[in-house]
């Protein structure tokens, strides 16, 4: 079908495309576009089914969005080519007078707006002539996980947030402005509407459907949900703020829910499972992002490269290539990836400091872009420079034998590059997840999916339960599973205790990397005062010109990129001021 797998165009155009699927006879008497009236959507199957289709377009990636900034630039794994309003989260500097100024945190507006068009939808769905219950049934399942979806993203940013769960009319103004529910009354809400998806929705569509949420969307969504409401940040002891967080109530049976709704989707997959397509862990790391319609993927936003696509090979590839280096992993990032043997690297371990990109965890190399890293042919203009596809992120020096001095070479993806050097990383890094080195981004779109929700995640959401829970056994098991299909050595059944904690974090740290992920992560666990104060690192490499003047000794420094510096009100966000002055019934956050 048209609306989920090949476009979501702006609400007009999917209504004109919803029109015009229909088998009536009485096509060509229908009313022009602009004639079409509320009432109208609700007396034509078709009409509701676009009017659905809309409320997918609402959902925000970072494949499509105009600043293309992910969260990765806003929490420890890196930082983003240019502001656009990050600084403001990495210095402790945000506001509620300058939260409008990211992107992917000012979705306040537009979901609220999504979440007037759900409950729209609810209330006159009955009125919809359907020929039988089951798209009814279909479209009022994903609404609900859409509505959960929404609010979920609002309360994983603010805390508890006003629950609107019917529309008011312009007489009742009174009633429009309504205060925050409470952060458990919020979770309620979002499992519920989970619950009735889950209902509603089927295993899976056909090609017509593919795109849209299935049972197991909605149950990987409710997995998450009760992740996070279990999690250390919501359960503070002796908090009294209701807003953002338990005051009362057991953590433990909050661990136990959670893992039951892992278990759920875990011990009824479907046709979901981890993706392994070839025998090399880096390959099937590389092709869950790649490969649409794989069977990990649990909920994704789709593209199609023949509409608009995607740009995340544009927005987010080495200068070199005329892409221009958006978001960028730090060294800081770099640094965590264990070896291919599962111990840990270091820089001060002399053999791995001079080989530091050598044996390194299999995700390392279908994440990472580095300094020597095989990529793909060099445009015209840079393969006269560079002619071999290998990544240059360093300089090294040559003798020139005219002079009688060491002259410095940069190389082509450097800021010193004679290729769109403004574009070049800061770091010494570029992002390799999620790029198809088989899409000139210069010239093309991608049409890799934005993968919101897959089968490993929902593994480690148990895994974290088992180990909440004492369940040392059973948690070694399921981080196994996600470990040992990137080609990393499995836990000894030894290891327990805070080392088994630390590498369940390690797993998901780097599993999910640069998806977004991590920016929750470390705020739920409260160590974001421990790895987001002090500075963003990157790697200033040099290949140093030994005494016989032809060959060369790699140099590596770790330099500082920027600084940063965690304040505690940042494990919320602030209400957008522009929302407390338009309802005095906003309670701001904590500290700002």
């Amino acid at each position: 079908m048209k609306f989920i797998s090949k476009k979501i165009f702006f609400v007009a155009c999917v209504l004109f495309l919803g029109g015009a699927t229909s088998c009536d006879e009485d096509f060509l008497e229908r009313k022009p576009l602009d004639a079409i009236s509320d009432a109208d959507v609700w007396k034509d199957p078709a009409l509701v089914e676009a009017f659905v289709n809309d409320l997918y377009g609402r959902i925000w990636d970072p494949f499509t969005d105009s600043w293309k900034v992910m969260h990765t630039a806003v929490s420890d794994e890196g930082m983003y080519l240019r502001d656009k309003g990050t600084d403001v989260v990495v210095k402790g500097t945000l506001t509620p007078e300058n939260m409008g100024t990211l992107t992917q945190f000012g979705q306040w507006g537009n979901y609220y707006k999504g979440i007037r068009n759900c409950n729209i939808f609810l209330e006159r769905i009955n009125e919809v002539p359907f020929k039988d219950e089951t798209l009814k049934n279909r479209l009022t399942g994903e609404v609900r996980f859409i509505r959960a979806y929404y609010y979920f993203n609002l309360v994983s940013h603010f805390g508890g947030i006003p629950l609107v769960k019917e529309n008011f009319s312009l007489e009742d103004s009174e009633g429009m402005f309504v205060p925050r529910n409470t952060f458990e009354e919020c979770v309620n809400a979002i499992v519920e509407d989970c619950d009735s998806a889950i209902e509603l929705l089927g295993a899976s569509y056909n090609n017509d459907n593919l795109g849209r949420a299935t049972k197991y969307s909605a149950m990987a969504l409710k997995s998450r949900m009760l992740l996070y409401a279990a999690s250390d940040l919501f359960n503070k002891p002796g908090n009294t703020n209701a807003l953002v967080g338990y005051t009362s109530g057991d953590q433990t049976q909050r661990w136990q829910a959670a893992k039951a709704a892992a278990k759920a989707l875990i011990d009824n997959p479907g046709k979901h499972g981890l993706y392994t397509p070839t025998d090399s862990g880096a390959e099937n790391y590389t092709r869950i992002f790649l490969d649409n319609h794989n069977p990990e993927i649990l909920f994704a936003k789709l593209h199609n490269k023949q509409l608009k696509g995607t740009s995340v090979d544009l927005w987010n590839g080495p200068n070199g290539y005329h892409n221009w280096g958006g978001n960028l992993p730090i060294e800081n990032f770099v640094t965590g990836y264990q070896l291919k043997d599962g111990t840990p690297f270091s820089w001060n371990n002399p053999e791995h400091a001079t080989q530091p990109y050598k044996n390194r965890d299999p995700r390392f190399y279908a994440s990472i872009l580095y300094n020597g890293a095989v990529w793909r042919n060099r445009p015209a203009d840079a393969a006269a420079t560079e002619p071999e596809g290998i990544i240059q992120t360093g300089s090294k020096e040559v003798w020139n034998a005219a002079t009688n001095k060491v002259e410095v070479v940069w190389g082509v993806d450097t800021r010193f590059s004679p290729i769109e050097n403004w574009n070049a990383s800061t770091t010494g890094y570029y992002t390799r997840k999620f790029l198809d080195k088989n899409v000139d981004g210069q010239f093309f779109r991608g049409d890799q999916p934005w993968i919101m929700f897959r089968y490993a995640e929902v593994l480690l959401n148990y895994a974290e339960a088992c180990l909440e829970l004492g369940e040392t056994e059973e948690a070694r098991t399921y981080i196994n599973k996600v470990r040992t299909r990137a080609g990393m050595p499995a836990i000894a059944s030894s290891v327990a205790g805070q080392a088994l904690e630390d590498l369940y974090r390690y797993e998901r740290k780097y599993e999910l990397a640069f998806e977004g992920h991590r920016y929750f992560d470390i705020r739920r666990w409260l160590i974001a005062e421990q790895v987001m104060n002090g500075p963003a690192n990157g790697i200033d490499i040099v290949a140093k010109l030994n005494p016989d003047k032809t060959t060369h000794t790699l140099q590596y420094n770790i330099v500082s990129v920027g600084p940063r510096s965690f304040h505690p009100k940042g494990y919320f966000s602030p209400i957008p001021v522009s929302e407390i002055q338009k309802n005095a019934k906003l309670e701001q956050n904590p500290n700002y």
